[in-house]
């Protein structure tokens, strides 16, 4: 496969960084791009859009959450077309889709309208929510763990599996307008995850269920998906674009650095 330029949008963060990782162990070149990488890209500052656009094959779309985001996504995906750029992977969810949230699967749309071949990835929850950046991950590092979840089951998905997949979508026309809903092999509680981390560790680590939210908003509805077993079940995005089954999240669990007792 010829080497390809790709230009990865939040290049620093959870799935940013392994589809960085992945294109390159692919031989392709990467522009990293956020507002502190070697490429500098911002959401709202329109002026650093063309230099990680302009001559680029590919590009790997993080949209905007701000209350502008669609609007913007949407002038940068036109400005893609302008430059002729060959393939968009959109980072989207699979509970958008299943569940009804429109402000968010309009950002497939915009994606679907492009000149470009596109490709939807649709994961849930990652993995590396217990090791980076969220309120799980810093339970772990506390030492107690709070959630909202219940006993409600949920197929964590390993980020390296997202990275595999939109590294395979950027570089290659066969992954072309298919949607792919990614999830983990089986579906743990978050008790059984933190039980997982527990053993690997050595660290005694407390669970807490602190309820339903009392609170309404995304967050609190993707909770009560979780809580009330409607996102426990499994999809195949990840067989289907790598011919292989997910990684688990023991595996997840085993190669992950954690804090120390």
């Amino acid at each position: 496969m010829a080497t390809q330029t790709v230009t990865v949008l939040a290049a620093r963060g959870k799935t940013g960084r392994r589809v960085a990782e992945a294109l390159r162990a692919g031989g392709h070149r990467v522009r990293a791009a956020s507002r502190s990488s070697e490429f500098t890209f911002d959401w709202g500052d329109e002026s650093t859009w063309p230099g990680v656009i302009a001559g680029a094959d590919a590009v790997y779309l993080v949209a905007d959450e701000s209350a502008n985001g669609n609007d913007r996504l949407a002038a940068f995906v036109d400005l893609a077309d302008r430059e002729q750029v060959r393939r968009l992977v959109l980072l989207s969810a699979r509970q958008w889709s299943q569940f009804g949230f429109p402000e968010h699967t309009a950002r497939e749309d915009i994606v679907r309208a492009s000149r470009a071949r596109w490709t939807i990835l649709r994961p849930v929850w990652f993995d590396q929510n217990f090791s980076e950046g969220s309120s799980l991950a810093r339970g772990v590092v506390a030492g107690t763990v709070v959630h909202h979840f219940g006993d409600g089951r949920h197929p964590f998905v390993d980020a390296v599996d997202i990275g595999a997949v939109a590294a395979a979508s950027l570089t290659d026309d066969r992954h072309a307008e298919q949607h792919y809903e990614l999830t983990g092999p089986g579906a743990l509680t978050v008790a059984e995850a933190v039980g997982l981390i527990e053993n690997e560790t050595g660290r005694p680590l407390e669970v807490r269920d602190a309820g339903a939210d009392d609170e309404s908003g995304v967050l609190t509805r993707l909770h009560d998906l979780i809580r009330t077993g409607q996102d426990a079940y499994l999809s195949d995005g990840v067989q289907r674009a790598l011919g292989r089954e997910p990684r688990d999240f023991a595996t997840f669990v085993r190669e992950t650095s954690w804090p120390s007792s």
